[in-house]
């Protein structure tokens, strides 16, 4: 007689590609109908993209399930319209703001690394309150350059994205140091 802990285990199936993307589209869905709180529609992103088998994507959608009708094809390219003019929208938006953005223009590239902060010894001393002592470094890496956060308290961004290590930025990126934000240029 075997135990339970006896009995082999086989790994459950890996998700495929389009299964994560379903439940992901729902998500969307659910945070655009207003089904979703932002800091729930987050979480629930977040364990999407870490989910190894389809239960736990079925938990992370099982309250967004289409009612009987609301799954309609003029309801999926109303859905589809509206998903895509507010992406217009936050492209026209981020364009307005990246041209206000005050310009970094990219270290002469024997320089060195630009060491960034509100330390009088960095390279690019910035005064905010936001931004650490020490705070990033940018550095040309093989033939490209790079961005690394050095243990900032609040955080560099790459494009609004939080660097966690290191980034690899190009001429039009805009890039933060706390709440500095700034728009990457060649010249």
């Amino acid at each position: 007689m075997t135990s339970s802990f006896e009995i082999p285990a086989f790994p459950a199936p890996r998700l495929s590609d389009a299964e994560r993307d379903r439940a992901l589209s729902q998500l969307r869905e659910g945070a655009a109908l207003g089904k979703l709180s932002h800091d729930t529609f987050m979480r629930r992103m977040e364990l999407a993209l870490v989910a190894r088998r389809y239960e736990e994507l079925a938990v992370l959608t099982a309250d967004l399930e289409a009612r009987r009708g609301s799954d309609s094809p003029w309801s999926r390219r109303l859905f589809g319209w509206v998903g895509r003019a507010s992406a217009v929208s936050v492209g026209v938006r981020r364009a307005w703001a990246a041209e206000r953005l005050p310009k970094l223009l990219f270290p002469h590239p024997g320089a060195g690394p630009l060491r960034i902060g509100r330390d009088p010894g960095n390279g690019l001393r910035l005064t905010h309150e936001t931004v650490s002592r020490v705070h990033a470094e940018l550095s040309l890496r093989d033939g490209m350059w790079v961005l690394k956060d050095l243990g900032s308290t609040n955080g560099t961004t790459v494009n609004g994205r939080r660097v966690t290590g290191s980034a690899v930025v190009r001429d039009g990126d805009q890039i933060g140091f706390g709440r500095v934000t700034y728009l990457l240029s060649a010249g």
